[in-house]
């Protein structure tokens, strides 16, 4: 068998309800007005090497993210909870850096992205810089 250079990749999801509305739009544009998504929001980890007994990260370990989803994120008006403008792209990094600040220190993986779909058929993704 031949030996593969490469990285494992794992990916969580977690879903919420929230409204948002944006600024600075053109007059009468859609999401200038208040409204909400069922937001859908992915955790890409990677890991060059695995631990036992063969995982990138124990799916377990995301439960702070679940908690925070829930407690800060989940029906709420993302413009009175958020320290950035409530776009998906603005959330994406938003919420990179919180898990790089809380929840990555105590895992084994990396985080390599996070990715917001506000819709079925849209999403964001903010992609972290090789570390």
């Amino acid at each position: 068998m031949t030996s593969l250079q490469g990285r494992h990749r794992i990916a969580k999801r977690y879903r919420f309800e929230a409204a948002h509305f944006l600024t600075g739009l053109p007059e009468g544009h859609q999401c200038s007005q208040m409204h909400g998504h069922s937001y859908e929001v992915e955790f890409v980890l990677t890991a060059d090497h695995l631990t036992a007994p063969g995982f990138v990260t124990d799916f377990g370990e995301l439960a702070p993210v679940k908690r925070m989803i829930d407690e800060t994120l989940d029906h709420t008006v993302l413009n009175e909870v958020l320290p950035v403008v409530p776009t998906s792209e603005n959330l994406a990094a938003h919420l990179a850096g919180w898990f790089v600040e809380h929840v990555e220190p105590s895992l084994p993986g990396r985080l390599a992205a996070v990715r917001v779909s506000e819709t079925a058929s849209s999403w964001a993704e903010f992609e972290l810089a090789e570390r």
